[in-house]
């Protein structure tokens, strides 16, 4: 029987086509793998820019708080105020408005961090309290009212306002911030574990200040003058708290809700709780002890003569007398006195001359309130008036007295 031939058809057509598939779809995934790693990369350095950008500005959040701690951004309640760090040496930072503050950066020179701008702008580091939005009210911070945040008493709470940037990324930082809070146990003024005995022209005040008082007000003459121009109208205090008795003399004046509180107790277990602290956190505020008293006095301190804590064993004097104060009463109030007195003595009456000691305190009176600015109370100028007139008394009888001798020896003689 014949066999059947079929014509054979050549089969390397149909192998191309599928090497060429296979190759096509292998260069397709390594075009896939090659775009994804790129994007990746871009993904990575991005992050690490934004990082980067990230820790610039909790870095120049940082400097905003040391600068707050040294006093350099002012705290003075102004809520209008703004702070603004450059990225300028100083001397050279952009002029500013009435309401704000420029400071130059702290950060060594070469190495700065782009946390802020050389020129005003906004991404320049800002520091500002928070406030309404007219800027009228600065809102605080007391734990001790609900809600704590609000606008009639703690400390101010600031807002800092940081752009950190590393190549084309950046991150803005918007930090609110205010000072430790804490609360003062204070019971007056002036308090003592002992009795208090007020002399002289000496003046306590326990009405509440606000914080811009300028220094040295004093006098709380109950006319809208003096220290009471300054009261917040809240939080007021005993003038003088004691244990013992609490006695007055001189001049010396004691305000406060009430004036003056004697013969209490639950006195402090130690200087701590009168600011509101631990003993651990007060003795680290203060730092370390001083065995003398320093020269102005001008902060708090702590004196310790034998590094001994409370053994009540140091005796420290604090005054306010001055060389100069010390001079004048030298030379003044008593070497060219005592020589004016004894060229006068063979010249006037004994009499007139003694009440030259009799004006000396109503003098020293009036001449304190003339140049020093002392406040005195009405009971001191009553008896100022009643030494004078007492002087006048003398001198009118003595006066009468040469009257009347004058003429007897004048009818002698005829």
């Amino acid at each position: 029987m014949p066999e059947l031939s079929l014509p054979r058809h050549s089969e390397r057509g149909i192998a191309l086509v599928m090497a060429l598939l296979v190759l096509f779809v292998i260069s397709l995934l390594s075009l896939t793998l090659m775009l994804s790693l790129n994007v990746e990369t871009k993904i990575g350095a991005h992050n690490v820019r934004e990082s980067a950008a990230l820790n610039t500005a909790e870095a120049g959040t940082g400097e905003a708080l040391a600068r707050l701690r040294s006093g350099e951004i002012p705290n003075n309640m102004n809520p209008r105020m703004v702070s603004q760090i450059f990225l300028t040496p100083p001397g050279t930072v952009p002029v500013l408005g009435a309401d704000s503050v420029g400071l130059a950066t702290g950060q060594t020179m070469g190495s700065w961090l782009n946390y802020s701008t050389a020129s005003r702008s906004s991404d320049v580091l800002t520091v500002q309290y928070k406030t309404d939005a007219a800027r009228t009210v600065i809102y605080k911070y007391d734990p001790t009212k609900n809600p704590p945040v609000q606008t009639a008493s703690g400390v101010p709470i600031f807002v800092v306002n940081v752009t950190g940037r590393s190549g084309d990324d950046l991150r803005r930082i918007v930090t609110e911030v205010m000072p430790k809070p804490y609360v003062t146990q204070a019971k007056g003024a002036l308090v003592a574990n002992r009795g208090i005995d007020f002399s002289g022209n000496s003046a306590v005040c326990g009405y509440n200040h606000r914080l811009d008082t300028p220094d040295g007000t004093s006098g709380r003459p109950g006319d809208g003058t003096g220290c009471q121009a300054w009261e917040t109208g809240s939080g007021d205090l005993a003038g003088a708290w004691s244990s013992g008795g609490i006695t007055n003399g001189g001049s010396s004046e004691q305000s406060g809700v009430p004036p003056t509180t004697e013969n209490q107790v639950g006195f402090y277990r130690g200087p701590w709780e009168a600011v509101g602290m631990t003993e651990a956190e007060f003795f680290a505020w203060v730092g370390t002890p001083t065995n003398a008293v320093p020269n102005p006095a001008n902060g708090i301190y702590y004196l310790d003569n034998d590094g001994i804590a409370q053994n009540k064993s140091g005796s420290y004097h604090l005054d306010s007398i001055t060389g100069e104060g010390l001079l004048y009463l030298a030379v003044i109030g008593s070497a060219l006195t005592f020589l004016l007195l004894y060229w006068l003595l063979p010249r006037m009456a004994v009499t007139k001359l003694q009440t030259i000691s009799l004006i000396t305190p109503p003098g020293a009176v009036m001449f304190g309130w003339s140049i020093g600015g002392e406040t005195f109370s009405l009971w001191s100028l009553l008896g100022a008036g009643f030494v004078l007139a007492g002087v006048w008394m003398i001198l009118r009888t003595t006066r009468a007295r040469e009257d009347k001798e004058l003429v007897a020896a004048s009818l002698e003689r005829a």
